[in-house]
C-alpha cells in the first residue's frame, strides 16, 4: 500500500511516518511531503477554506497514494480528480476542513478527522488567557519590561478580580469547553453554560449549570468561547449580545475567530464596557497592520497557538495512524466525516 504524509512544521512528515509505520504489519511505502504551515499562516486553496500548499504541490506529491495522512494539505475537487487510486484522507484535525467533503464522498475517498486531539491543550490556554487578563498578567509584564513599574494596579479601582467567586459563562461545552469548567470549578468559580446539545445531568456532574445564551451573558463577569464554528455561530458575539454583558465584563475567544463580531470591540474596550479582551483566534490571519485593536487598552493577543503542544503533535499522529491500520485491517473507522461513502467503496 502507499501511503502520503503530508506534514507540515508543527505535525511533521516524521512523526506520522513513525505512527503509521507502528500500526501497520509489512513494509509499506510512505512518501513526505512537508508543507509550510505554521511558517506561513493557512488559507482558502481551491474549494477549500483552511490548508497549507497547493493543489500542485499536492498532486505531484501523491503519486497513485491509496492513503493519505496529513494536518493541513488541500484536499480539493482538483485534487480528488488526479487521485484515482486513492481510498482514505485522514485528517489529524478536530474537524476535516481542508477536505472538500462532497468532493471527496463523490470519488469514493473516506475522509476521517482526529476530535479532542488538542483538547487538553486548548483547555489549559483557556485558563491561561482567563488568568492574564482578569489579573493584567501579560499587559503588566509587557509595561514592566518596557521600564513602567504600574504599581497602581494595586490600587482597589484598578486591580484584578480572582476567578473564585467569579461568574464565569462557557459559550460551547464539547471536550474543551468541560475541562475548562473542571478547572474553574476547582478554582471557586460559578460556571454557566450555553449549548444547546449540552446534557444539563452531564453539565451539572461537573459543577455547572446550562442556560440560555442571553442569560449567560447578563449574568458572567467573565466569558469564554468554545464552540464550534458554522453558519448558525457565525457572529454569535455581535454588538447586540456584548451589551447585554455586565460594565466591565472579560471576554475570551481561543475557539474560532468568526465566532464573534470584531467590529464593536474597540468601542466596547475604550468606554470600558469591556474590562478586557483576550483572543487567540482573528476574523484575518494574521491580523493586518492597521488592526483597529492594536491601540486600544485591555487586550491580550496570542498568536492562534492555543492547540501548540508538543503532546497535541504527537497525539495527532496516534489518531490518524490509528485509522490507517482500521483501513489496513478492514475494520470501522473510528471518526469517519462521510459516512455516506461506504457505499461507494468497491
Amino acid at each position: 500500500m502507499r501511503i502520503l504524509a503530508a506534514g507540515d512544521h508543527f505535525v511533521g512528515p516524521d512523526l506520522l511516518v513513525a505512527a503509521v509505520r507502528s500500526e501497520l504489519d509489512g513494509d509499506h511505502e510512505i512518501a513526505e511531503l512537508k508543507l509550510p504551515w505554521p511558517v506561513e499562516p493557512f488559507g482558502p486553496v481551491g474549494t477549500v477554506h483552511e490548508a497549507s500548499g497547493t493543489e500542485q504541490q499536492v498532486i505531484d506529491a501523491l503519486g497513485g497514494a491509496e492513503v493519505v495522512v496529513t494536518q493541513m494539505a488541500p484536499f480539493t475537487k482538483e485534487v480528488f480528480a488526479a487521485a484515482e487510486n486513492l481510498k482514505l484522507v485522514s485528517v489529524c484535525r478536530g474537524g476535516p476542513v481542508n477536505v472538500d467533503l462532497a468532493a471527496a464522498t463523490e470519488a469514493g475517498v473516506a475522509v476521517t478527522y482526529a476530535p479532542g486531539r488538542n483538547a487538553g491543550a486548548a483547555a489549559e490556554f483557556a485558563i491561561g488567557m482567563i488568568l492574564a487578563a482578569m489579573r493584567r498578567i501579560s499587559t503588566s509584564s509587557a509595561e514592566l519590561l518596557g521600564g513602567t513599574w504600574r504599581g497602581d494596579y494595586y490600587a482597589y479601582d484598578q486591580a484584578g478580580l480572582e476567578i473564585n467567586g467569579t461568574t464565569v459563562g462557557l459559550v460551547g461545552y464539547g471536550a474543551i469547553g468541560s475541562r475548562v469548567a473542571k478547572v474553574l470549578g476547582a478554582f471557586g468559580a460559578e460556571v454557566l453554560v450555553a449549548d444547546p446539545y449540552a446534557d444539563p445531568a452531564a453539565v451539572a456532574v461537573d459543577g455547572a449549570r446550562v442556560v440560555e445564551l442571553d442569560e449567560l451573558l447578563r449574568n458572567s463577569h467573565v466569558v469564554s468561547l468554545h464552540a464550534r464554528l458554522t453558519e448558525q455561530t457565525r457572529h454569535l458575539i455581535d454588538a447586540e449580545k456584548l451589551a447585554l454583558l455586565p460594565h466591565g465584563a472579560i471576554l475570551v475567544n481561543t475557539a474560532r475567530g468568526g465566532l464573534l463580531d470584531y467590529a464593536p470591540l474597540p468601542e466596547a474596550l475604550r468606554s470600558g464596557k469591556l474590562g478586557a479582551l483576550a483572543l487567540d483566534v482573528y476574523d484575518v490571519e494574521p491580523p493586518p497592520a492597521d488592526w483597529a485593536l492594536r491601540d486600544v487598552p485591555n487586550v491580550v493577543a496570542t498568536p492562534h497557538l492555543a492547540g501548540a503542544s508538543r503532546q497535541t503533535a504527537e497525539r495527532a499522529a496516534a489518531i490518524v495512524a490509528a485509522e490507517v491500520g482500521r483501513y489496513a485491517r478492514g475494520e470501522t473507522l473510528a471518526n469517519l466525516a462521510n459516512p455516506e461513502v461506504l457505499g461507494q467503496r468497491p
